[in-house]
């Protein structure tokens, strides 16, 4: 541990952009980053630049002169989402990432910390997932348009790093959680979705809640906070090509995670499943060792406490 750099010197002096940084995960990065005593941050707006787009990308780089790019943006949503907009999933996220890191190379940048997704692993990944499995087949197909866009940045990152010698990393989030998510039931990911379906419902009074899908397969849920926190230690200690999971180790499944947020909403009427709707990926758990002994990252949020801070900043906040 001794030889991981003191937070407050790495920070001294450095100018970090975060793209996505007005986001869910983005904000928390933020603020993880004023903890460990960054004070240079810039937020770039979707509004004032593109970074869909070359000129969007070199008119940020230039305006802010980074020497860390921390790049969060991204287009997301649950499995709806991908399924109505694959195209856009895969083009947006390729170009904003492809680009990005290429025009920071060629501007000499310090760092790039890419941010990947645990949609680029293969569908039937043996659990629990460890990076060496990444290429071992094909992702879920209802998000691997996503998926396939975002694992094409590590392909670049550690190609910069053999080619060039360009400091370029790359993290693999499980599924986040907690205040500040997203709620729109059109895109929102499996935890948003159903508390504000359960709250609803015992709001209207209503003896029961549609949820898509089974209720069989599991997932990992990582605290946004945790996952923020791993993301500024690894820019600090982190300098390698290897991809990096980032989870909490904790699997549940989607009907065991139903049964929790029912009974903190509050919520005691009966559960639906929709078998039409798709399940998507069969089971998903992360190994998180690597983190771990290259960073020191380990999540502390306990689950619980996590989907009642996410609940209250709901009720708060809608």
């Amino acid at each position: 541990m001794s030889n991981w750099p003191d937070s407050r010197l790495f920070w001294q002096g450095k100018r970090v952009a975060v793209t996505g940084g007005a986001g869910f995960l983005g904000s928390h990065v933020v603020e993880a980053l004023r903890r460990h005593g960054a004070t240079n941050i810039s937020i770039p707006r979707s509004k004032e630049y593109d970074l869909r787009s070359l000129n969007g990308i070199q008119s940020m780089l230039r305006e802010f002169e980074p020497n860390i790019v921390i790049h969060l943006a991204a287009k997301v949503g649950g499995i709806g989402a991908n399924l109505a907009h694959p195209a856009e999933f895969f083009y947006e996220n390729l170009m904003m990432g492809s680009q990005l890191i290429h025009e920071c190379w060629r501007s000499g940048i310090d760092k790039f910390v890419a941010v990947g997704t645990v949609c680029a692993y293969p569908k039937f990944t043996p659990v629990p997932f460890k990076e060496e499995e990444l290429w071992n087949g094909y992702p879920e197909e209802t998000n691997a348009p996503y998926g396939l866009a975002k694992k094409m940045l590590l392909v670049q990152s550690q190609s910069y790093r053999t080619q060039y010698g360009f400091d370029s990393i790359y993290l693999l989030p499980v599924n986040l959680y907690g205040p500040r998510d997203n709620f729109d039931l059109e895109s929102s990911h499996v935890i948003p979705a159903q508390i504000r379906k359960c709250i609803e419902a015992k709001e209207r009074k209503s003896d029961k809640v549609v949820l898509w899908g089974t209720g069989k397969p599991s997932r990992e849920f990582l605290y946004v906070g945790d996952a923020a926190e791993a993301i500024v230690l690894a820019t600090e200690r982190y300098n390698g090509s290897d991809p990096v999971n980032l989870g909490s180790g904790r699997e549940i499944t989607i009907g065991d995670l139903l049964k929790i947020i029912a009974r903190l909403t509050g919520f005691d009427g009966k559960i639906e499943w929709d078998t039409s709707k798709p399940d998507g990926q069969p089971r998903r758990c992360l190994d998180t060792s690597k983190a771990a002994k290259l960073f020191g990252f380990r999540a502390q949020t306990e689950f619980e406490s996590g989907l009642r801070e996410t609940i209250d900043w709901y009720l708060k906040n809608r």
